[in-house]
């Protein structure tokens, strides 16, 4: 198998093409075979040590194949299934790899695999942020950040069919029709207005109950200010750099203000939480609710310029890695 490692922290130069032998698969493990592997931001925080990493190591949390193999103890899978998985241990950067199955569900034939390998980390994010972190109902307004990205297009398309008004930030103009397609009500450029300012005046000074912020230390504080009484900030990305101190008496105690840093492990770390998001995804993509629109497609040979692309921010939407 061909494998991407990482020996050191680094730029994206550190990812390195590795031949290697894979093993037999351990008792509740599974052999995959990949045909396509989700790219996420957060491999970008592996790779650079903002989230530590024994090293050598691999490097990817999701990935959508076939069965190739099963371990002794597996009676729910077999050989020849279509699967897609997110989540530790890390190293879906690969041709193949053994995987454990409590992280894997079956993808519905109706959904293709290319599809399926975005789907893991971005959409099911977007089922914890929607139905567990902050359960928004009918009718509420939300702010999201970063729109046009791969967890805003599921997000906003989402959130539409749970009847809610949302409200994207975005970059540049260029992303602002992207934006507007998956769903959105209205779009702010951040980097020619305030959006704090704006969101104000769309809700008549009201603030938005809860602000959803994959990017981090540049739209915190002005993130806080769009909140209502009592709103959530739900921190889930560090696109800008991490929050370091909060000043809670200045920021969160006037309106009274929740913060929360949701992560996957804490929403879906059993196998029936993870089939429940997956359930209520798949069903959303199959009834096109939901609609994916895979932006670039990357050889695993060429997994440096995909990291580079990542972090300019030169990615809107979905993007994978194909490895052969």
């Amino acid at each position: 198998m061909k494998a991407i490692q990482i020996s050191k922290n680094g730029g994206p130069e550190v990812l390195e093409v590795k031949d290697i032998k894979l093993n037999k698969p351990e008792k509740d493990e599974v052999t995959i075979e990949h045909k396509a592997i989700g790219l996420n931001y957060i491999d970008t925080y592996h790779r650079s040590g903002l989230y530590p990493l024994k090293l050598p190591s691999g490097i990817g949390a999701e990935g959508a194949g076939t069965i190739k193999e099963v371990g002794s103890n597996i009676k729910e899978f077999k050989i020849g299934d279509r699967v897609a998985y997110a989540g530790m241990p890390l190293g879906s950067y690969s041709t193949h790899r053994n995987y454990p199955i409590k992280n894997i569900v079956k993808v519905p034939d109706e959904i293709n695999l290319e599809i399926a390998a975005t789907l893991m980390t971005k959409g099911l994010t977007t089922f914890y942020l929607l139905h567990k972190t902050f359960p928004v109902e009918n009718n509420q307004t939300v702010l999201f950040h970063a729109a046009a990205g791969g967890v805003g297009q599921i997000f906003g398309q989402w959130a539409k069919t749970l009847g809610c008004k949302v409200i994207g930030t975005v970059g540049s103009d260029e992303k602002i029709e992207k934006a507007k397609s998956y769903g959105y009500d209205h779009i702010i450029n951040y980097n020619k207005e305030k959006f704090g300012k704006k969101v104000l005046e769309i809700t008549q000074g009201k603030g938005v109950p809860v602000v959803y912020d994959g990017v981090g230390k540049s739209t915190f504080e002005e993130s806080l200010e769009c909140l209502s009484i009592r709103g959530m900030m739900v921190s889930f990305g560090n696109a800008s750099g991490p929050l370091t101190e909060i000043n809670v008496p200045k920021l969160l105690q006037p309106k009274n203000l929740y913060f929360v840093r949701p992560s996957m492990q804490h929403y879906l770390g059993t196998k029936e939480q993870i089939d429940e998001g997956a359930k209520l995804l798949f069903d959303k993509v199959k009834s096109k609710k939901i609609k994916i629109e895979i932006f670039k497609k990357y050889s695993l040979d060429n997994v440096v310029q995909a990291h580079k692309d990542l972090e300019s921010r030169k990615i809107l939407g979905p993007a994978i890695i194909v490895p052969n």
